[in-house]
């Protein structure tokens, strides 16, 4: 394909993107598809001829479409947002126009420079402690990784590397191999599960305490925990708070927990993937106060900061710790530049993979574009439209919130045992007009309704609740739950079908 090809192609695509967004709200937010549908639809070898562009294009919409779960659609409340703008979908496509690996200051210094310089809009956006920002002769400092659980990984081996130094350093004889063995992490029942899998990866047991009547993990069942194993021969390493919790966006007490990091010397991580774009908001300001307390601290851009998958963003308040325990430094990767400037760091020594893309273009431009000003009112859009949505839950008899609306969530469930709300989260996906995720809280089944598009408006909020009241309705006239799409009589004497 020359220049001449990839503008008409380019320019194609373009206009495809444009007109999905445009119309995504006629879509059914989920695919009527069953597993392996693709496998009829594409060859089972590569042709040895390659196709015309135009066909391919052509093959998104008859091939790719029909298994799209769309994300963007403003009839999507499941999960927490996948965030994308105009603006990062430019800056993404200059990014893989330029090709660049910028895994050092040499490789590709604007990498460098301009993830420095976007990590400290960010952090004084978010209205962090000092402390994390780059700063003559500070030892703080922001970093893009691809995901919250990355940056958990990360920051538990950092935890681990600086418990192993400070050990060995501090104690005669000591073996590397039996502190690694005794090392042990923290967490409550509501964080992600991305926490779990961290200390997997880090060869770390997670200790997976219970949250209380709030989902939030109280100060003395952490102490508690710790202490008992302090007695027991083990090393406590590494905490990691939620910030927006998975199931119920709760948060945990950082003023109350951080003390009892403090106390023991354990590393504190704050997991803000989705709630951390609030702390931009002077009503959500004083949610930071804890965040003193923390040695690092995530929030991904992709979830509710209008950059597209991927970007995470990390900070920490002594990046000598990631550097030391990240650090594989080969002589080819060495340059003449190294160490020079403590705002150009070379990044391949904060992350797992050496390889990094140029994820501070996108952020730039999107942040550009938008200003502070733009931002704010998109996120208080979304909180208003979610207000509106656990309105209508209240004002129900039939339903109940689970807890307070938080940010842009809402758990609700239908008042009774859990099976009628499981019959009604049932019916909707089968229906697959608007699409939810269920939960649990204080033991009992919720349905979380998240609002994630940027293009969903009240109308959006209006349709969603009347899908889930008319299969309320249907649900506790004891109609039959939907089996495979499928809607059954009523069992409870009537011949008469219900339409939908």
């Amino acid at each position: 394909m020359d220049s001449a090809q990839f503008r008409e192609f380019g320019k194609a695509a373009v206009d495809l993107i444009a007109d999905y967004l445009d119309n995504v709200r006629d879509r059914s937010v989920l695919p009527d598809v069953e597993p392996g549908y693709l496998h009829g639809l594409i060859p089972d070898r590569l042709p040895d001829k390659g196709d015309k562009w135009e066909d391919v294009l052509a093959d998104v919409e008859k091939t790719i479409m029909p298994g799209m779960t769309h994300w963007q659609s403003p009839r999507c409340h499941a999960y927490y947002p996948a965030a994308s703008s105009y603006p990062s979908i430019i800056g993404e496509m200059l990014a893989a126009g330029f090709g660049n690996l910028g895994f050092s200051w040499i490789t590709s210094p604007v990498c460098t420079e301009l993830e420095v310089a976007m990590m400290n809009w960010l952090g004084k956006l978010l209205n962090l402690p000092e402390d994390f920002l780059f700063s003559e002769g500070g030892r703080g400092g922001g970093v893009i990784q691809g995901s919250a659980s990355e940056a958990t990984v990360i920051a538990l081996l950092a935890a681990k590397g600086r418990t192993i130094r400070k050990i060995c350093q501090n104690t005669i004889n000591s073996n590397e191999n039996d502190i690694r063995a005794k090392l042990v992490g923290y967490t409550s029942d509501q964080a992600n599960s991305s926490v779990e899998k961290a200390g997997l990866v880090g060869s770390m047991p997670i200790r997976i305490l219970p949250s209380n009547e709030k989902g939030e993990l109280a100060a003395d069942t952490l102490q508690e925990a710790v202490e008992v194993d302090i007695a027991n021969g083990l090393i406590p390493c590494f905490v990691v708070a939620a910030f927006g919790s998975t199931g119920t966006c709760s948060i945990d007490d950082l003023e109350s927990i951080g003390p009892v990091c403090n106390k023991f010397d354990i590393w504190l991580h704050v997991d803000a993937a989705y709630a951390g774009a609030a702390l931009m908001l002077p009503e959500y300001k004083h949610l930071a106060a804890g965040l003193k307390y923390a040695d690092s601290f995530d929030f991904n851009l992709h979830k509710w900061l209008l950059v597209n998958f991927d970007c995470s963003a990390m900070w920490v308040k002594d990046s000598s710790h990631l550097v030391q325990s990240l650090s594989v430094d080969r002589i080819y990767l060495k340059h003449q530049r190294q160490g020079q400037n403590p705002k150009a760091p070379d990044y391949m020594h904060w992350q797992i993979a050496l390889g990094r893309r140029f994820r501070a273009l996108k952020v730039w431009i999107t942040l550009r574009v938008y200003g502070v000003d733009g931002l704010q009112a998109f996120l208080r859009k979304q909180i208003d439209l979610a207000l509106q949505f656990s309105e209508k839950v209240k004002n129900d008899p039939r339903f109940e919130l689970s807890v307070p609306p938080r940010m842009g969530l809402v758990c609700f469930r239908l008042k009774g045992e859990d099976d009628v709300t499981k019959m009604l989260y049932d019916r909707l996906m089968a229906r697959r007009k608007i699409f939810t995720v269920i939960a649990t809280a204080q033991n009992k089944l919720i349905i979380r309704f998240c609002i994630n598009s940027q293009l969903t408006e009240k109308k959006d909020i209006e349709f969603a609740w009347s899908e889930i009241s008319e299969q309320a309705m249907i649900v506790l006239n004891n109609n039959e739950p939907m089996v495979n799409g499928k809607d059954h009589r009523m069992t409870n004497g009537s011949d008469e079908k219900i339409d939908f």
